[in-house]
């Protein structure tokens, strides 16, 4: 492993090219564990702020009910499927991104600031189109609008920022024990 001055460590020698298989744990892990500080973050922040710590789970649970109730299916809202959705999207959309990184073997061989900067991207950019469901449904006015999105844009980076260091960490110890998972070093 080389480190420069910056502190990037990046994966020298060979990069073995990770299975689909290792891609889907490594970004599932990475997702739940994203969506749990996360939610340490937001509740920790709402309670600050003197505001129920249920909050974006409502919103969320509403959003879903309401989506729902356009194809015709009722559906009981609330912080409980605002919970359950946002425990379901975080990990499986951390299992997508840990797809797309199996695939291209470009993004394997990164330096932790970039892989950081890779699933930022990806948080941020998936997350803004899907939180713009809230706003829609519920009508919310400019300012909850803003609040929304602003609060939850530093949401998305931490999650983006932990699902990148699972990332990284993840492939760096499949470069050194190989595909056989035994701890042995591969030869370079």
């Amino acid at each position: 492993m080389e480190i420069t001055l910056q502190g990037n460590a990046r994966i020298t020698g060979r990069m073995a090219h990770i299975s689909l298989l290792r891609g889907l744990v490594l970004g599932l892990i990475g997702g739940l564990a994203g969506t749990l500080a996360m939610e340490l973050v937001q509740i920790g922040a709402l309670s600050a702020l003197g505001m129920p710590t249920d909050t974006c789970f409502s919103t969320i649970g509403s959003t879903v009910t309401h989506f729902f109730s356009l194809l015709g299916i009722k559906i009981t809202g609330g912080a409980m499927l605002g919970i359950a959705t946002y425990h379901l999207i975080g990990p499986v959309l951390g299992a997508t991104y840990g797809f797309a990184v199996s695939q291209v073997g470009a993004l394997q061989g990164a330096t932790l600031k970039k892989n950081l900067n890779y699933a930022v991207l990806y948080a941020e950019v998936l997350s803004q189109l899907i939180l713009a469901l809230a706003p829609i449904l519920l009508k919310m006015s400019a300012y909850e609008t803003l609040l929304w999105f602003g609060g939850s844009c530093v949401l998305h980076l931490i999650w983006g920022v932990v699902l990148g260091d699972v990332m990284h960490h993840g492939l760096r110890a499949e470069s050194l024990t190989g595909s056989s998972g035994r701890g042995e070093r591969k030869n370079k």
